[in-house]
């Protein structure tokens, strides 16, 4: 393997010339693609490696828990390691050996891993409306809660501060409406039970602080390898959207974060996206566009990102055609839409005259695919039946124990592990609701005798006596509200809400 490329398999008698990823194309983007059990996971360790050894630090899903194998060398007592053997002379890839790499494991549930978190705020309206499958007339409230919290200098930080808001938002509907549009209480209300869905996923512990940091990502081991940060996605599976939404927002922060750096002999981070049909099964147009030009504009961050798929078609075109670097694994052709995405595959790769690509990618073997990747000057290669080669680390799952070992030796052991509950939007709303009853009860003796009681004042009525229980149901939202309040006072920080959905392409 040289200095400034991957090696990616080769050939035996019937296989074509040795595959190489240019490292200075290694930004340019990939798919890795192909049905079931032909070999997809095992693409996706080797390249993990390679940009690893390489000094590129990576971040991917462990979606069935295999590839967190990464993180331990491989064996000479492992079931397949005369095959590896054999597979590695065949492709004279005379550099194989075992080896671990340096893999941080993170958990959205931290369980698996590190806690991963992020706040209400840098999610962003957008991208939290596609999580809760939100209305356009629910969206836009969702966005007059972002703006009215900006402009107050209220920090949205976690789902309790957003409950907070939208209930501030329907109990002030009449005024607010006049200044940014009809706020239906129904709406609200939809909204509200969005949000205890979300909760019920799970999703609680993902917002909040302390927020990830990118440069603890983007980091290399003492010995120069880049870090691979591997997301334990096994239970996060259970909620898919939860799961693209997530992916989508760790593209965007890299997007919004990273400087320009235009075309770097190395990329400076490597971001693949496994099961990505779950990103554009159900999402819009909006959407679908801005995807299409992040992908277009990471570029030159430094960012590569591969997309990882049962099939090619599960991409839309549009950001399909930026995926230069491919590695297509066998595709069933039983139904007539399975064929017809094989042929749309096929075209996708530049000619050999050796072969017809569309019987290749019909007839590949497990762990072999049909490769295109990016030559000089950034013109794709002709295409050619590869053998991958074997992967160094661990084929396959690691025991709990030695994930915990892995976990206790990770340099961010302790940094992300205890949450931190600040001063936010609820603390304020929750302040300016006891102040307003405070108000009210200095002026009104008798409201403060009812309020303690848990009876409803009324202040037209001359007997000062209670409402009947049928009135009492009909409390305003400010006094449910206040009444649920049993938190402490912080200290209030932060002016304005600072987020950065998809480098501000969302802002628009």
């Amino acid at each position: 393997m040289g200095v400034d490329r991957v090696f990616v398999g080769g050939g035996g008698a019937d296989y074509g010339l040795p595959q190489e990823l240019l490292l200075k194309y290694g930004n340019r983007h990939g798919l890795i693609a192909g049905a079931t059990g032909t070999g997809k996971t095992v693409s996706l360790q080797i390249l993990a490696e390679s940009f690893s050894a390489q000094g590129v630090p990576v971040f991917l899903a462990d979606v069935k828990g295999d590839l967190a194998g990464l993180g331990m060398a491989g064996s000479p007592d492992a079931p397949l390691h005369d095959a590896f053997m054999k597979r590695a002379a065949t492709i004279k890839f005379d550099d194989y050996g075992y080896d671990a790499f340096p893999v941080v494991f993170w958990d959205m549930f931290a369980q698996s891993g590190h806690p991963i978190r992020t706040t209400i705020s840098e999610m962003g309206p957008l991208l939290l409306s596609r999580l809760l499958e939100l209305t356009e007339a629910q969206e836009g409230i969702l966005n007059i809660a972002f703006r009215i919290a900006d402009e107050q200098g209220m920090l949205l930080l976690d789902l309790k501060d957003l409950r907070a808001m939208l209930v501030w938002l329907g109990e002030n509907s009449a005024e607010i409406s006049l200044r940014y549009g009809n706020i239906a209480t129904a709406s609200v209300g939809a909204i509200q039970r969005r949000l205890v869905v979300l909760e019920n996923q799970g999703a609680t512990q993902f917002f909040g602080e302390p927020a990830l940091r990118l440069e603890d990502m983007i980091a290399t081991a003492p010995d120069g390898r880049g870090r691979i940060n591997v997301l334990a996605a096994d239970q996060l599976m259970a909620s898919p959207r939860l799961y693209a939404t997530f992916l989508l927002w760790l593209l965007s922060e890299l997007f919004e974060q990273l400087p320009e750096v235009g075309d770097p002999d190395k990329p400076k981070f490597v971001f693949f996206f496994d099961e990505a049909h779950l990103l554009f099964g159900d999402a819009s147009k909006a959407l679908l566009d801005k995807v299409e030009q992040v992908a277009r504009l990471i570029r030159s961050k430094g960012v590569g990102v591969y997309f990882v798929t049962q099939n090619p078609d599960d991409v839309p075109s549009d950001i399909l055609g930026q995926l230069g670097n491919r590695i297509q694994h066998a595709l069933r052709a039983y139904t007539p839409r399975d064929q017809k995405a094989l042929r749309a595959a096929a075209e996708t790769f530049r000619p050999n005259p050796d072969f017809v690509t569309e019987t290749a990618i019909r007839e590949v073997g497990t762990g072999e695919a049909v490769v295109s990747l990016l030559e000089r000057k950034g013109v794709p290669g002709i295409v050619q039946r590869t053998l991958i080669r074997p992967p160094s680390s661990r084929l396959g799952p690691i025991t709990a124990a030695e994930r915990a070992a892995l976990i206790a030796a990770s340099p961010l052991t302790g940094l992300y592990d205890t949450a931190i509950d600040r001063d936010s939007a609820f603390e304020e709303l929750s302040r300016r609701t006891a102040q307003a009853q405070a108000d009210q009860t200095a002026t009104n003796p008798e409201a403060e005798r009812e309020f303690s009681t848990g009876r409803r004042y009324n202040p037209g009525s001359t007997t000062g006596k209670p409402k009947s229980t049928r009135s009492r149901r009909t409390d305003s939202p400010t006094e449910a509200f206040t009444k649920s309040l049993s938190r402490s006072v912080g200290t209030k920080l932060g002016n304005a809400i600072v987020r950065g959905v998809l480098g501000g392409l969302f802002r628009r």
